[in-house]
């Protein structure tokens, strides 16, 4: 250990190099997300030419091999004179030089959703290469890079018609674990770009399959509105769109939005600052909700449609809401460097006081619609005190209160509090009598889930509140069910999904994270909710034991022992489920703490994850199945 600290202890980065040795503090991880914000990045600032009135065309490329990308734009291109302080091409500094760029300067850029010197400079300094071409004035200049150094000087490339910038980048295999590239998440980004800046047209050309995509929407956001609801296949309760786009002067914020109530239980609220999605809200939002609340709030008491004995909430206004809601903004704070958050606290007021006239102007102004809206809103008041009353059982754990409302079938711990508690669910009797058998008493407890689960994305919340499963779930949780949802009391630190490792128990798997997803998102949202991996295979060699999740592992563990002993025989056991665990296997293999391994559910990307959701487990069959067919090619040995 060291004794001294002195000068010669403190490490100085130069250049790009703190990206590297930190790419999570720039770009959120080095996984599928972090992976893929080196596109946003490079889309965005292309994207930015186009909100800037200096483009209208974007073209992006995912090479054969997926793992590289070139992403070209119609724009004035990146300047290349020698810039006065560093005495390099300005290319070369924006693409080298951490918080370099134009787009401080509003002369330069009025909005923009990147930073040169940001989002260049990360995406060159991940990169195993890069090479960025920009033209102008009849010129085409071409720089090469390789994990963020120049490779060689800028140079002329040739003769350009027309002007733009192109980027080509192949992401760092020494950085991130897997550099292949998602091409449906890359359409589903470009297509909204396009509803987000209209008339826009985005061309993605995916030449792993051969196939191109032209995405280009002139009516915006009420062409986004269309398919959002379309895709989630939740009919309105009225059939006008409010829409309205505004600009506020003084701050020199544009405001585009658009709204509809829907026969849904829940609120859908997608946002965007400068064409960036705000996955995790910010202050935009709160403008909108507060500007929203107070308009629907004076139409109801003008018009005397305020029911006797019920007051409404916030909630209840916001209940079934489905929108689109997109700022440009000259001087956007974001919460790190993935932007998924706004926190310009000013910009709240100005969204409220363009929001609020505007809607009880529509209003006014559309009757037939906002009585529409007023009955949906009194409905949602109304089922809250119903569903609240149906809850009043419910009661958080402690050394006084009573456990004669928890389910029978419910083995609880013997921890008074929540602390360090565990709450197993469990698929069936004869795996939760292993559990059961198997547990820490003190600290873990079992509930058996019988039957099916219900699939709640495509059930109403009645049949919800009357499924006996999911209702002895909540009993068991004890915080709670949507708007009358408590994470106080949660009765337990930690609600573990231990499901059979097959296809089945995957299946089972789904269902319950859709219904946490839906009813308790919360408890996902504070980490709360964990999948648990029991193994599918045993594999004795010799007197040794070892376990594999599937097959890939399965095979990998053999091709290790053949390494070590070619001769060893060996013995392989594939579970049916965990019923056929011995309790002190299912121990060892996946409830002790120390040598089990847990997955903890979390949403790194809120409207992907709401998609695929609707998807995969709504009542539309033919998403579902365009959805499973997109994603065939990267499906390999199936368990069904």
């Amino acid at each position: 250990m060291a004794t001294s600290y002195t000068a010669k202890d403190i490490t100085v980065l130069e250049g790009l190099e703190p990206v590297r040795r930190r790419p999570g503090m720039y770009i959120g991880g080095v996984g599928v997300t972090g992976l893929h914000h080196l596109v946003w990045e490079v889309v965005d600032n292309a994207i930015d030419e186009a909100m800037n009135g200096h483009a209208s065309n974007i073209a992006v490329t995912l090479h054969a091999d997926g793992a590289s990308v070139t992403v070209s734009d119609d724009g004035r291109g990146i300047p290349v004179d020698t810039h006065k302080k560093t005495k390099r091409s300005a290319l070369e500094v924006i693409f080298t030089t951490l918080h370099a760029g134009g787009k401080f300067e509003h002369r330069t850029y009025r909005t923009a959703g990147g930073l040169h010197g940001v989002g260049a400079s990360v995406v060159n300094a991940l990169s195993k290469e890069l090479v960025a071409t920009s033209k102008r004035d009849g010129t085409k200049w071409e720089q090469r890079f390789a994990q963020g150094k120049p490779v060689a000087r800028l140079k002329r490339a040739g003769t350009a018609r027309g002007t733009g910038t192109t980027v080509y980048f192949r992401p760092d295999a020494t950085i991130f674990p897997k550099t292949t590239f998602d091409a449906n998440l890359i359409a589903e980004r470009l297509e909204t770009a396009s509803y987000l800046h209209k008339g826009v047209k985005v061309v993605f050309e995916n030449e792993t399959v051969s196939e191109r995509q032209v995405f280009q929407h002139d009516e915006g956001l009420s062409d986004y509105l269309f398919r959002i609801l379309a895709d989630r296949n939740t009919p309105a309760v009225h059939d006008l769109a409010f829409s309205v786009t505004r600009d506020h002067s003084a701050s020199n914020l544009r405001l585009d939005l658009v709204l509809q109530w829907t026969e849904s239980t829940d609120e859908h609220l997608r946002s965007y600052v400068n064409g960036i999605p705000t996955g995790s809200g910010g202050t935009h939002e709160n403008g909108l909700r507060a500007g929203l609340g107070k308009a629907v709030r004076n139409f109801i008491e003008t018009h005397g449609l305020a029911p006797k004995g019920l007051a409404l909430t916030t909630d209840d206004i916001r209940e079934g809401l489905t929108g689109v809601l997109s700022i440009f903004t000259p001087d956007p704070q974001f919460q790190g460097q993935t932007k998924d958050r706004l926190n310009n606290p000013e910009l709240a007021s100005v969204v409220d006081s363009l929001v609020r006239p505007a809607l009880e102007h529509w209003l006014n102004h559309n009757i037939s619609a906002a009585e529409a809206i007023v009955a949906r809103i009194i409905l949602a008041g109304r089922a809250r005190v119903a569903s609240r009353a149906a809850q009043q059982a419910v009661s958080r754990k402690s050394a006084t209160s009573s456990r004669l409302n928890l389910p029978g079938k419910l083995s609880d711990c013997t921890s008074p509090g929540a602390n360090g508690s565990e709450l197993f669910i469990v698929e069936g009797d004869s795996a939760g009598g292993s559990a059961k058998q198997g547990r820490d008493r003190v600290h873990q407890a079992i509930l058996p889930l019988r039957g099916k689960v219900l699939n709640v994305e495509s059930a109403p919340l009645s049949k919800v509140l009357e499924n006996k499963e999911l209702s002895d779930l909540v009993t068991a949780l004890g915080c709670g069910l949507g708007k009358a949802f408590e994470l106080g009391r949660l009765r337990y630190d930690r609600v573990i999904i231990l499901a059979d490792a097959d296809a089945d128990g995957n299946h089972i798997a789904t269902l319950l994270l859709t219904f946490f997803y839906r009813y308790l998102p919360k408890l996902i949202a504070n980490g709360k909710v964990y999948l648990a991996q029991p193994p599918l295979y045993r594999i004795d060699a010799g007197k040794q034991t070892h376990w594999a999740l599937d097959e890939a592992q399965r095979d990998v563990v053999l091709t290790n022992i053949k390494k070590q002993n070619d001769r060893v025989r060996t013995e392989i056991t594939r579970f049916k489920g965990l019923g056929e665990m011995m309790p002190k296997v299912l121990w060892e293999t996946t409830l002790n703490p120390k040598t089990r391994r847990l997955l903890r559910v979390s949403i790194a990307d809120q409207i992907r994850t709401d998609g695929v959701i609707t998807d995969l487990m709504g009542r539309d069959a033919s998403a579902r199945f365009r959805f499973i067919m997109d994603r065939a090619e990267n499906a390999d040995g199936l368990d069904v």
